[in-house]
């Protein structure tokens, strides 16, 4: 396959376009400072200096922060191990809490591998060298989920504009359908705005909304579809307990990558990875194929991260890191 031996020789090409560019003086765009982008892909250039480049004996990969961590251990179990075969180094799963913690990780050398939810890549990619290649997506090649807003039945609730002077949950500021994108459209369609015309709550995570509005704690929220279907498979909540107020066009889902200083051939080997692993039969497909997940698909995050971007811009978002 074509996209399995080009890695190499791709990255190669794209650290030799930075050879002459100094850490203190180059293309960067909204970059931190401690990174360059001198080919312009607006990810994080991997650095000249060999010895600026990390060869770790032990890789530590992290699944965007979910309810219960335990159970994507286990479905990311049979993939860790052939990560593991394809780079000849040990991988451990890093159970992480917050998206917050996760950017923090990868910042400080600490996490090396890890998929990203949609609102936090661009953090993510900005300040903490996050340099995105791939997400999952079906059989056909389609991907993506869309960001609902939830309310139980009889909850008085029946159309968006209802919630004014009621209560919102999100989950974080850096989720995009748990905060950024529903912020937006709010604000652009209904005239709607935190705290003006209703309470807005944070739940951390998307589990804990599609829970709090199921267990009727929290009057109304926006989640992702695609975690509320896998619950839902799960029997974790039941179709019955939860009316959709609104579904917004399709995002790109959870972005994997690397660390930007991991080495050329070690980010090689762990493309490679993702794109040649067989979800037949595996713990992956258990798990993400009652989404429909099928496969990993290359994507780049100057192209699929555009709509997200916009997005963060009509929220004025920075990128700055704090």
């Amino acid at each position: 396959m074509k996209l399995r031996t080009s890695y190499v020789a791709i990255l190669a090409a794209a650290t030799s376009l930075v050879a002459g560019a100094a850490q203190a003086e180059c293309e960067r765009g909204t970059l931190d400072a401690m990174y360059c982008d001198a080919d312009g892909d607006l990810i994080a250039d991997i650095p000249t200096d060999a010895s600026k480049q990390m060869d770790p004996s032990t890789l530590v990969f992290a699944y965007t922060p979910v309810e219960d961590p335990a159970v994507y251990k286990e479905a990311w179990a049979d993939f860790l191990s052939y990560l593991e075969e394809k780079t000849g180094k040990k991988v451990v799963f890093f159970p992480v809490q917050s998206n917050a913690a996760q950017i923090e990780a990868m910042r400080s050398g600490r996490l090396h591998i890890a998929g990203f939810n949609t609102g936090s890549n661009p953090l993510a990619v900005n300040c903490a060298g996050f340099r995105p290649f791939t997400i999952m997506a079906g059989a056909d090649g389609s991907f993506g989920y869309e960001m609902e807003i939830l309310t139980y039945p009889g909850s008085g609730i029946e159309a968006v504009e209802d919630i004014k002077g009621k209560q919102l949950a999100f989950t974080s500021p850096t989720s995009n359908s748990g905060f950024k994108a529903p912020s937006a459209i709010l604000k652009a369609d209904y005239d709607m705005i935190p705290e003006r015309d209703f309470e807005p709550v944070y739940s951390g995570k998307h589990d804990n909304s599609i829970l709090g509005v199921a267990n009727k704690d929290y009057q109304a929220a926006s989640i992702a579809n695609s975690v509320l279907a896998r619950m839902i498979s799960r029997d974790v909540v039941k179709e019955d307990q939860l009316v959709s107020l609104y579904k917004s066009q399709t995002f790109p889902t959870t972005g994997y990558g690397v660390a930007y200083n991991l080495t050329p051939e070690l980010q090689a080997n762990i493309q490679d990875a993702f794109f040649s692993f067989n979800w037949e039969g595996s713990s992956l497909e258990e798990e993400f194929g009652k989404n429909g997940e099928a496969q990993f698909i290359p994507i780049t995050y100057q192209e699929h991260w555009d709509v997200i971007r916009k997005i963060d811009s009509a929220n004025d978002v920075s990128y700055a890191c704090k």
